[in-house]
């Protein structure tokens, strides 16, 4: 008998943003310096230490998808395999794993840019070994699931949970 295959999510929330300006809407809040130089540096992490990813999901909020976009770049993703979905813009768990199920494809790594509280609230719902209390800015959470497909995805289901943060110390 075989074993089943693991897929890999890697939950990440978009890099710090500049407070909102008088007047303006939450949607376009865009990154602060800091938040620009963080993205591409947890990319870098990430990429030694996982697979390719072959699919991002992100938020169409200008915050997650100038996060995605820079970490496609430095992922040396194609844009092609990027996806925005406006569901996922401040999702509820339970909406972000809808989106995962839906759109996931086949990706054996697979991606998903979001926001707080629901990024967290879903790293916290979707892991079977630990608890997740927050999600700093720019953190990315990655497990493994032993399914066929992105639709198969269950709660308290993910292993080999890996958090990475930029202010973690090495």
């Amino acid at each position: 008998m075989s074993a089943r295959p693991l897929l890999r999510l890697t939950l990440v929330r978009h890099a710090k943003t500049e407070p909102a300006r008088a007047g303006q809407e939450d949607w376009d809040r865009a990154l602060e310096s800091r938040g620009q130089r963080d993205a591409p540096e947890m990319a870098r992490r990430l990429k030694q230490v996982t697979p390719k990813v072959d699919r991002i999901l992100s938020s169409p909020a200008v915050r997650a998808i100038t996060t995605a976009t820079i970490m496609t770049r430095e992922l040396g993703v194609s844009a092609q395999k990027v996806h925005q979905d406006e569901r996922l813009y401040l999702a509820s768990p339970k909406d972000m794993l809808a989106v995962i199920r839906e759109l996931g494809e086949r990706a054996r790594h697979l991606m998903v840019v979001g926001h707080n509280p629901g990024i967290t609230e879903f790293a916290d719902k979707i892991s079977s070994e630990r608890s997740v209390d927050n999600l700093p800015t720019c953190a990315v959470y990655t497990l493994q699931f032993e399914i066929a497909a992105w639709s198969e995805l269950q709660w308290s289901s993910g292993v080999d949970a890996d958090l990475d943060y930029p202010k973690r110390s090495s």
